[in-house]
């Protein structure tokens, strides 16, 4: 067994598994419009963030967080991928593939453990506005935000530890756009039941718990709400609410579908399921810097203050700042 385990020495990323060789071009054009966006969008929100102290407040700390972490899991993902069809490069050795595995999940698991700071954020603000500035400062911000990117590594990292020795002694090649615990553990030479099923359970505690605790929030949220009087601050604090609620829906919905429905018997082609992971895990870091600076007032009018002043129209500026 482990002669025939030393000959993969590589991975091969296959990317989606139906596509022609002659939109190979196209795809890898359409990827790396994709990356560029996602790094020009989420470095803009960065810039942003570290040029204007008006920034420095919870809400856009935890803002910051997903941004960083967005860009880190597209810089993970994308650039293999896109080497895949540009270069026909889609060959990974195999500490590489076990690598990206780890970073693709623990940066899944921040996500979901930022997402879950974000719904607290707006609970204590929205339920418990005289308690907010005392209960979530900066300074709490800033230890949650570093226990969540502290405790999110302690999964991944035990699934690559104990999926790193089995035996892949049968194909090297992986039907999907990255690496990822599934896909990897498929092609080895032995039993997968007793290392699938925690691997499961511990993809359902990250990805519920925390959708757990956003759901009881945002219900919270809503109860408190429907108790004001004045429609005015009702749709004033539904409004806050609206740019996070839109962020979460992206990540949780399509991971939820596509974990329920494939564990109650709904299959999908290869092609058809690599494309919808695809879509939700590369589709929202692209477009929450684009919701962040359109559907959030401090962050637009910094981006609007710091284009006039780059592009040195002092009246806009003036007009942004007295509105």
């Amino acid at each position: 067994m482990s002669q025939n385990q030393s000959r993969v020495t590589e991975f091969i990323l296959v990317g989606f598994p139906g596509l022609h060789r002659e939109y190979y071009g196209l795809v890898s054009f359409v990827l790396f419009l994709v990356y560029a966006i996602t790094v020009i969008a989420n470095a803009t929100v960065f810039f942003l963030f570290v040029t204007n102290r008006s920034l420095h407040k919870p809400m856009y700390y935890i803002i910051l967080n997903v941004s960083v972490c967005d860009f880190l899991f597209s810089t993970t993902t994308l650039p293999k991928i896109i080497s895949r069809y540009w270069f026909q490069s889609g060959s990974i050795s195999f500490i590489g593939c076990f690598v990206q595995m780890c970073f693709v999940h623990y940066l899944g698991s921040v996500n979901s453990f930022i997402f879950s700071l974000m719904a607290f954020d707006r609970y204590c603000a929205i339920c418990h506005p005289l308690r907010y500035i005392t209960v979530l400062k900066s300074s709490t911000v800033h230890i949650l935000s570093v226990t969540a990117w502290s405790i999110a590594i302690i999964v991944p990292l035990i699934l690559a530890i104990r999926a790193y020795p089995l035996p892949y002694c049968a194909s090297n090649i992986i039907n999907h756009c990255y690496y990822d615990h599934i896909g990897i553990t498929l092609l080895a030479c032995t039993d997968r039941t007793l290392y699938s099923f925690p691997a499961f359970t511990s993809a359902m505690i990250i990805l519920l718990l925390p959708l757990s605790f956003i759901v009881f929030s945002y219900c919270a949220i809503l109860i408190a709400v429907s108790k004001v009087a004045d429609s005015k601050n009702c749709v004033k604090s539904l409004s806050t609410c609206s740019t996070q609620l839109i962020i979460i829906s992206l990540y949780y919905v399509p991971r939820c579908f596509v974990y329920l429905t494939s564990h109650v018997g709904i299959q999908f082609s290869t092609d058809v399921r690599v494309v919808i992971i695809m879509l939700y895990s590369l589709g929202p870091p692209m477009v929450n810097p684009l919701i962040y600076c359109l559907r959030t007032k401090d962050i637009r009018e910094c981006l609007v203050k710091q284009f006039c002043i780059s592009t040195g129209h002092p009246k806009a500026q003036v007009s942004v700042v007295t509105n």
